[in-house]
C-alpha cells in the first residue's frame, strides 16, 4: 500500500560529497529531522473497497510506483507528482541515471544520474533522499518496501557500496577526527590571501564548517591574522579585473565567514567601513546568471531621514548598520538550508542587542525625545512633517518590544513623562488618515503594556476637557467612522476598548478601587458615544440602515456590549434598563444580515444567562421575546443557526427552570408556539409552566415535600406507587433545606392534614387524564387544524404578533419541510409515534430532539428531578 498520510519523513537529504566532508553530510542529515515531516504518497481510491482491506481483497500495487519531492525556499517540501521509476543508461548524462515518468501522461518528472561521490540515504525502508546541487533537494517516497530495495540496490551498485548500509557515503567519527586534529595540529593555517588561491581558501571553509573544532580554529585565525579586510582587498581587484570565478569563489568565502558565528568576526565586517564591501560579495551568487544590486539599492533607493536631528554621531553610525545587516540577513543572505539554520543565531543576537542599544541611547536623550513630542503637537508642524514623527515614535515603540520586561517598564515611563497620551490626543483629532493609523497603532503598544496607565490618564482627563475631546472618546469616534469596508482598523480599535474595560487587568488597592472608579467613569462620558449608532439605527420596527459595513459596525458594538453584560454588573444593567437598550437592539433581529441579528439574539442570551430577576422584570414588562418569536417564525422551517439559537435559549429558560419568564413565554406566546413539535422544548416550557399553577393552587404540597426530604425518605428499586410518584414529580427548586420540620409527636397529625389535598389531587389528575384521551383520540381522528392565529400581547401593548400563514409554513405542520411528519424536518420522528410520547427525559431534563432510543435511559435517572406528571407517564408507558 501507499505510505500512509501523516508518517514522517525523519531525515533532511544530504550535500554532494565532491564539495562536503563526510561530518558535514551526517551533521545536515540528522538537521534535517526537524523539517521535513510528512512526505505521503496516497492510494488511488476504489470505489468499492472496504476501509480497512485484507491482503487478498484488493491487488497488490506495482512495486516502483514513487511520489518526487523538491526542497523549495522555505525548506518545505514541494510534491512534484507520481509516477514509476526505473534505472537505466542515459546517453546524455553518460552514465547510470535514475527516470521517473508520470503515471498520468507518461512525461518525464525526473532523470538524475547516479554519481558514484553523492551521498544518498534511505529511510524508513520506503525513502531515498539526496542532494544533486547547492540547495537543490531530492527525495523519492516509494509505495513499497520492495521497489525501494531493487532501486537502492542499483544505487549501491554504481558506487560499489554494499546495499545492507543505509548511506552510501563512508562516515568518519567526528569525535576522532576533532581528536586526530587536536592532537596534529595546534592552530589552523590559512593560505596566503592571492587572488589564485583563492578557491584553496573556500576548500578550506567549506571543509572546517561540520567540525565545531575546525571551525573555531578558522574563526580565531581569520580573527588574529586581519584576514577579512585582506579578503575585501580581493574583492575590490576581482571587480576591476571582472574576474567572475574568482568573485564566486569569494562568494562562498565570505557566506561561510557567517556561518562561523562569530560575534568577533561580525563586528569587523558590520564595521563602516567593510560593510557595503561584504555586501558586494554577496552579490555575486554562483547559482545566478546576473549578480545582484544591493549596493545601488542601499545607497541610491534607500533614504535615511532625520525626522529630528540626531547629534549622537554614535548613535546614528548604530542606527545605519543595524539597517544594513537586518538587510543582509532578510535580503543578502540566501535561504539557510537546515543544517545552517542554527549556525546565524549570533546574526540575530547582533541585530537584538543593536536595537536595544538604540532605544536606550535615544531614552537618554533627553533633548532629543523633548524636540520630538514638542513638534507633535505644535499646530505649526505641516502634515508631511507630522507623518513622518508620528511614522518614526511608531518604529521606536515597535524596537521597544525586543527590550526585557524591566527596560520596557522603563521604556513606556520615559514616554509617558514625556506626554506620549496628550501626544496622541492631539494627533486622533486630526483629519489625516494615515497619521491617524500609526497613532493608533502606538496607543495599542500602550494598552497592551500598561492599560492602567491609560485609564488612569482619561480620568484624570475628564476633570478638564469635554467629553468629546476625550482620548477614549475619540478612540470609539475612529471605530465608528472607519471607512475601510472590512472595517480592520475598528476591529482593532474595538479590542483595544475590550482590553481597557476588562475588570480582569484592573487593580485592586486599599484606598481605592480601579474597577468602580474607571466604569463609573466610562458609562457617564463614555458609553453613549459607543451606543449612539445602534440607538441612531434603530428608531423604528427595522434597522433604518441595513447596509454591510453598517451591519459590521454595529455587530462590532454588539459584541463589546455583551462583553460588558457578562463581566460588569450594575453599571451596564442600569444603563440597559434605563436606556431601554435591550428593545433597541432586538430591533436588530429584523436586518436582513443574519451575522447581525445573532448578534442581537447572541446579546440578549447573554442577559438572560445571568438569572437577574431585574433583567427579567425589564424583559416582561416591555414583551421583549416578541422580537425573538416574530423571527423564529419567519425563519419558517429552515434548519439553520437562527432556528437552533432560538430554540437554545427557550430551552435555557425550561431547564433552568427560571418561574418568571416560563410563565410570561406561555402566557403571552404559547399559540404561536403549540405547534413547533420537532423539538419538544415548549412543550417542556407549557408544562413547567402547570407544574407551577398546581403549586400554587396546592400550596400544601410543597410543605409534604419539605417534610420527606428532612426526614431523608428515599425510593427504592421498586415500582413506584401513585402517591410516591405524584410527590417526586413535584418540582423542588423553590425549596430550601430545613423549611418545614416536624417533631414525631406532631407527625400523625400532619399526615392526615397532608393525604386530604393528596386524595384530591389524585382525582383531578384522573379527571384530566381522562380528558386529554378524549382530546386526543379526537384529534387525531379529525387530524391537525390549520394552524392560522393572532396573539394579542396584552391589553396595555399596542404590537400584535400575527401570523397569517397557512398551515405549511410553520414549522410544526404536517406538510411542511419542518414537520415531524416530513423527512427534511430537524428531529423529526416516525410517523408511528404517538404524539404523547414525544418528551424524552434525561437526567430530569427534556432533550432538544426526540430520539426513540432514550427511552431506555429514563428507569436510570428517575431520582433526579421530573418535569412530566402522572397522565403523560401513564401515556409514555403505554
Amino acid at each position: 500500500m501507499l505510505l500512509a498520510s501523516g508518517r514522517r519523513l525523519m531525515t533532511h537529504t544530504l550535500r554532494d560529497a565532491r564539495t562536503r566532508r563526510p561530518a558535514l553530510l551526517r551533521r545536515r542529515a540528522q538537521g534535517g529531522a526537524r523539517q521535513l515531516r510528512a512526505v505521503t504518497v496516497r492510494q488511488r481510491p476504489a470505489s468499492s473497497a472496504p476501509r480497512a482491506p485484507t491482503a487478498s481483497a484488493i491487488r497488490p500495487p506495482p512495486p516502483r510506483r514513487v511520489k518526487v519531492y523538491t526542497l523549495n525556499e522555505d525548506r518545505q517540501w514541494d510534491d512534484r507528482g507520481t509516477g514509476h521509476v526505473s534505472s537505466g543508461y542515459v546517453e546524455r548524462l553518460k552514465g547510470m541515471s535514475l527516470l521517473v515518468r508520470a503515471e498520468s501522461d507518461g512525461s518525464l518528472l525526473l532523470e538524475s544520474k547516479i554519481n558514484p561521490n553523492t551521498a544518498y540515504q534511505k529511510q524508513q525502508d520506503t525513502l531515498i533522499v539526496w542532494s544533486e546541487a547547492e540547495n537543490y533537494d531530492l527525495a523519492l517516497s516509494f509505495q513499497e518496501k520492495a521497489g525501494c530495495d531493487e532501486i537502492w540496490e542499483k544505487i549501491c551498485q554504481v558506487q560499489g557500496k554494499d546495499p545492507s548500509v543505509d548511506i552510501t557515503q563512508d562516515l568518519v567519527d567526528e569525535s576522532e577526527e576533532e581528536r586526530f586534529d587536536d592532537m596534529s595540529s595546534p592552530g589552523l593555517e590559512l593560505p596566503s590571501c592571492e587572488l589564485s588561491r583563492l578557491e584553496e581558501i573556500a576548500e578550506l571553509v567549506a571543509s572546517s564548517l561540520p567540525s565545531p573544532l575546525r571551525r573555531e580554529k578558522l574563526a580565531l585565525a581569520l580573527e588574529n591574522e586581519g584576514y577579512i579586510k585582506k579578503l575585501l582587498e580581493l574583492f575590490h581587484v576581482c571587480e576591476d579585473l571582472e574576474n567572475i570565478e574568482g568573485l564566486h569563489h569569494l562568494y562562498e568565502i565570505i557566506k561561510g565567514i557567517f556561518l562561523l558565528n562569530r560575534t568577533a568576526l561580525f563586528e569587523v565586517m558590520f564595521s563602516e567601513e567593510c560593510i557595503m564591501d561584504v555586501i558586494g560579495c554577496l552579490e555575486y551568487d554562483p547559482a545566478l546568471s546576473q549578480p545582484r544590486k544591493h549596493r545601488e539599492f542601499l545607497t541610491k533607493t534607500a533614504k535615511f531621514k532625520e525626522v529630528i536631528p540626531i547629534s549622537d554621531p554614535e548613535l546614528k553610525q548604530k542606527i545605519h548598520q543595524t539597517y544594513r545587516v537586518q538587510y543582509i540577513q532578510d535580503m543578502v543572505l540566501p535561504t539557510p538550508s537546515v543544517f545552517e539554520e542554527n549556525m546565524l543565531s549570533t546574526l540575530h543576537s547582533f541585530i537584538f542587542f543593536n536595537k536595544v542599544e538604540i532605544v536606550g541611547m535615544l531614552q537618554e536623550d533627553e533633548k532629543f525625545l523633548t524636540d520630538l513630542f514638542a513638534q507633535l503637537t505644535d499646530e505649526a508642524t505641516d502634515e508631511e512633517k507630522r507623518q513622518e514623527l508620528v511614522n518614526f515614535l511608531k518604529e521606536f515603540c515597535a524596537f521597544s518590544q525586543t527590550l526585557q520586561p524591566q527596560n520596557r517598564d522603563a521604556f513606556f515611563k520615559t514616554l509617558s513623562n514625556m506626554g506620549i497620551l496628550p501626544a496622541l490626543e492631539v494627533i486622533l483629532g486630526m483629519d489625516d488618515t494615515q497619521v491617524r493609523s500609526a497613532a493608533t497603532d502606538i496607543f495599542s503598544y500602550l494598552v497592551e503594556y500598561n492599560p492602567s496607565m491609560v485609564r488612569e490618564f482619561v480620568m484624570q482627563e475628564a476633570q478638564q476637557n469635554d467629553d468629546d475631546i476625550l482620548l477614549i472618546n475619540l478612540i470609539i469616534e475612529h471605530m465608528i467612522c472607519d471607512t475601510d469596508p472590512e472595517l480592520g482598523g475598528a476591529v482593532q480599535l474595538m479590542g483595544l476598548l475590550r482590553t481597557l474595560v476588562d475588570p480582569e487587568n484592573m487593580l485592586a488597592t486599599a484606598n481605592k478601587t480601579e474597577k468602580t472608579e474607571f466604569l463609573g467613569f466610562f458609562y457617564k462620558h463614555c458609553m453613549h458615544v459607543l451606543t449612539a449608532p445602534l440607538l441612531a439605527n434603530t428608531t423604528e420596527d427595522k434597522p433604518s440602515k441595513d447596509d454591510f459595513q453598517t451591519a459590521q459596525l454595529l455587530a462590532l458594538v454588539l459584541e463589546l456590549l455583551t462583553f460588558c453584560v457578562e463581566h460588569h454588573t450594575y453599571h451596564i444593567k442600569n444603563y440597559i434598563i434605563n436606556k431601554d437598550i435591550l428593545r433597541r437592539v432586538l430591533v436588530l433581529m429584523a436586518s436582513k444580515h443574519a451575522f447581525l441579528a445573532l448578534c442581537a439574539l447572541r446579546f440578549k442570551r447573554k442577559i438572560i444567562g445571568l438569572k437577574d430577576e431585574f433583567y427579567n422584570r425589564y424583559i416582561m414588562k416591555s414583551f421583549l421575546f416578541e422580537p425573538v418569536v416574530k423571527a423564529f417564525l419567519n425563519n419558517g422551517s429552515r434548519y439553520n443557526l437562527m432556528n437552533s439559537a432560538i430554540i437554545e435559549m427557550f430551552e435555557f429558560i425550561r431547564v433552568e427552570d427560571i418561574k418568571s419568564l416560563t410563565a410570561h413565554v406561555i402566557e403571552n406566546y404559547w399559540k404561536a408556539l403549540e405547534d413547533v413539535d420537532y423539538v419538544q422544548t415548549f412543550k417542556g416550557l407549557k408544562l413547567r409552566f402547570e407544574q407551577q399553577r398546581e403549586r400554587q393552587d396546592n400550596p400544601k404540597l410543597d410543605s409534604m415535600r419539605s417534610i420527606l426530604r428532612n426526614h431523608r425518605y428515599r425510593r427504592d428499586a421498586r415500582t413506584l406507587e401513585d402517591e410516591e410518584e405524584m410527590w417526586f414529580n413535584t418540582d423542588e427548586d423553590d425549596m430550601e433545606d430545613g423549611e418545614a420540620v416536624v417533631s414525631p409527636s406532631d407527625k400523625a397529625k400532619n399526615d392526615d392534614d397532608i393525604m386530604d389535598p393528596i386524595s384530591k389531587f389524585m382525582e383531578r389528575k384522573k379527571l384530566k387524564e381522562s380528558e386529554e384521551k378524549e382530546v386526543l383520540l379526537k384529534t387525531n381522528l379529525s387530524g391537525r387544524q390549520s394552524p392560522s392565529f393572532k396573539l394579542s400581547l396584552s391589553s396595555g401593548t399596542k404590537t400584535n404578533l400575527t401570523s397569517q400563514s397557512s398551515a405549511a409554513s410553520l414549522p410544526g405542520s404536517p406538510g411542511s419541510p419542518g414537520s415531524p411528519g416530513s423527512p427534511g424536518s430537524p428531529g423529526s420522528v416516525p410517523k408511528s409515534t404517538s404524539p404523547t410520547a414525544a418528551i424524552t427525559t434525561k437526567g430530569g431534563l427534556v432533550g432538544l430532539v426526540d430520539y426513540p432510543d432514550d427511552d431506555e435511559d429514563d428507569d436510570e435517572d428517575e431520582d433526579k428531578e421530573d418535569t412530566l406528571p402522572l397522565s403523560k407517564k401513564a401515556k409514555f408507558d403505554s
